[in-house]
């Protein structure tokens, strides 16, 4: 049966509410809870049934990865690789409704990454219920967007993720709807950015690279090279 939390999104969320969640989490159980995009569903890091029910809830591939919720970009760099260009524009967009996927670290299991690419989607959010859960947890959240795999419909409130994830999920944090699209998810490779989805967040001027690259070295008398 899924354990029913009524949190109220605005402040600072109910301590008591959040740590039945994040038990939960630590009991190897699956969330659903609130993002400043949509409804996402998720688990502890190293909860290997859990995450094998979330790809059943949502009918995903194998070759379909899960994403890190990280409290702060601190905890991202642990497990992600980030050159120049991705930790400026990660300062620029993080907390908010982006994915940001960059090589993997050793810390990232290898079940969780490409055979041939060993990358990871990292979060961010500035959504103060999945921070909350972050933090608590104590180490990332794996996270994806509870898109409903018949209709590709995000959930949006509670009541959507209980009809469409009910017998998945065993915490489900009930709390204001949220907005009509998932994040936006872009891949940096090196000074490379590549759009990978559009969703919730912005795009005006993150793909000019010239804007997040440092800048070029300047040669003697101040020239450029």
């Amino acid at each position: 049966m899924t354990l029913r939390l009524a949190i109220e999104p605005c402040g600072t969320p109910s301590p008591r509410k959040i740590q039945q969640a994040v038990e939960a989490l630590h009991a190897g159980g699956v969330a659903a809870y609130p993002t400043d995009s949509i409804y996402a569903l998720g688990c502890a890091i190293e909860a290997r049934d859990a995450i094998e029910r979330i790809y059943r809830a949502k009918n995903m591939h194998k070759n379909q990865r899960l994403a890190l919720i990280c409290p702060d970009l601190s905890t991202a760099s642990q497990y992600g690789i980030f050159s120049q260009t991705a930790f400026a524009l990660a300062q620029r967009l993080f907390p908010g409704p982006y994915t940001l996927v960059v090589p993997a670290t050793r810390d990232v299991p290898r079940t969780l990454t490409d055979a041939k690419r060993r990358t990871v989607g990292i979060r961010v959010t500035s959504h103060p219920i999945a921070q909350a859960l972050a933090k608590g947890l104590g180490r990332p959240l794996l996270t994806t967007s509870a898109m409903v795999p018949e209709t590709h419909e995000p959930c949006r409130d509670a009541d959507e993720i209980l009809e469409a994830f009910g017998k998945f999920v065993d915490v489900l944090i009930d709390a204001e709807q949220t907005p009509a699209e998932p994040s936006t998810v872009i891949e940096v490779d090196g000074e490379d950015i590549k759009l990978i989805r559009q969703g919730q967040g912005s795009l005006e001027g993150i793909l000019d690279i010239e804007e997040v690259a440092a800048p070029e070295p300047r040669a003697a008398g101040g020239r450029r090279r």
